[in-house]
């Protein structure tokens, strides 16, 4: 076996999936791999970085490397669920405690998205999958972020929170609570049960998957489109929400008044549903003309890979062949994609 490829290893750790590729100094993916979903808020980070341990071994095997030793220049880890610079430490210290590298570096994933939709360190993105995040960041080093741990920090949307807030406005129409509205038979009918409060029974009791409550998203998605006003407020709902963060972060930036990138990204965004895309768009085109919304399509892991690359000093040739073997970004109408297979995978 060779013994090291000078370079990066990219590691993007999801809430659903994790992806990580190993990429050389000219920019060249030799080997990727996916493993589950990264929680170590739930799991623990011990737990969190032995799973992740599995799928480095099998991408360093599937390169003809072994993981037991340094195979790679550096480490680049754009993670979910680390959102405090005390959780970045920790990963940061669980990580260089591997043998994978001479180096690492440890960030929220949502940096990984900027990154993968920016040719450098400035801009805005927000990341709309499982649940919801934004940072903004500047070429001196200033940056743009926040908490990110659910309600307790005025968080709301996401996958998880919009098929959350779903069941809740079906179960209330249904038992009279609430007012009328389409979502219950939806969602009944989507799970073959009844509607909502049998549903929300299944799960309880263990009979449904409580990991299958994000798929009600393309339920409220449908639901809206058939006209449910209920539905329709819930996407209004998250497209004020993502608007909010990018405009709260454009502010602390200071680039209201300029031309700036505006990074969209994760599962719920990158499946460009219109009634959720055209109302981003038209919010931040009346609160922030010279926002320029994109949306990045690529594996999320691309962004991690480029700050690796970035971190080595690998240049602009390494960087447009990496982007060329991951298609990055569109405009926000460009292309509307399955809507299942794309929105039902949300990083």
């Amino acid at each position: 076996m060779t013994e090291q490829v000078p370079g990066v290893l990219a590691i993007d750790a999801g809430n659903s999936k994790t992806d990580i590729a190993l990429v050389t100094l000219d920019g060249t993916v030799l080997a990727g791999a996916r493993g589950a979903g990264f929680q170590p808020h739930e799991h623990g980070v011990d737990r969190a970085i032995d799973a992740l341990a599995s799928a480095v071994d099998a991408l360093a095997e599937q390169a003809g490397l072994t993981a037991d030793r340094p195979f790679t220049t550096h480490v680049s880890a754009c993670m979910a669920n680390v959102d405090l610079p005390v959780e970045e430490e920790r990963l940061h210290a669980a990580i260089t405690a591997r043998p994978w590298s001479r180096t690492a570096s440890v960030a929220n994933d949502t940096f990984g998205l900027l990154r993968a939709g920016t040719d450098g360190p400035r801009g805005v993105a927000v990341v709309c999958g499982a649940g919801i995040n934004c940072v903004g960041l500047l070429p001196d080093g200033r940056t743009a972020r926040f908490p990110a741990l659910g309600m307790l920090t005025g968080d709301w949307g996401g996958g998880s929170g919009m098929a959350a807030a779903a069941m809740w406005h079906a179960a209330r129409a249904e038992d009279g609570r609430g007012g009328p509205t389409a979502l219950s038979a939806a969602i009944g009918s989507y799970f073959g049960l009844p509607g909502a409060n049998a549903v929300a029974e299944a799960m309880h009791l263990g009979r449904l998957p409580q990991q299958r409550l994000h798929e009600l998203v393309l339920v409220l998605f449908a639901t809206a489109e058939a006209g449910d006003p209920t539905a329709l407020r819930l996407i209004d709902r998250q497209a004020d929400e993502i608007t909010r963060l990018a405009l709260v972060a454009l502010r602390r930036l200071d680039l209201l008044d300029e031309p700036t990138p505006v990074i969209l990204g994760g599962g719920v965004l990158a499946a460009r549903q219109p009634l959720l895309i055209d109302n981003v768009t038209a919010r931040l085109a009346a609160a922030a003309p010279l926002a320029e919304p994109r949306i990045v399509v690529a594996p999320p892991v691309l962004g991690a890979a480029l700050l690796g690359l970035d971190h080595l000093d690998a240049g602009p040739l390494a960087q447009q062949r990496l982007r060329a073997a991951y298609p990055t970004s569109h405009a926000p109408r460009d292309r509307r994609p399955e809507f299942p297979s794309e929105l039902g995978q949300m990083a």
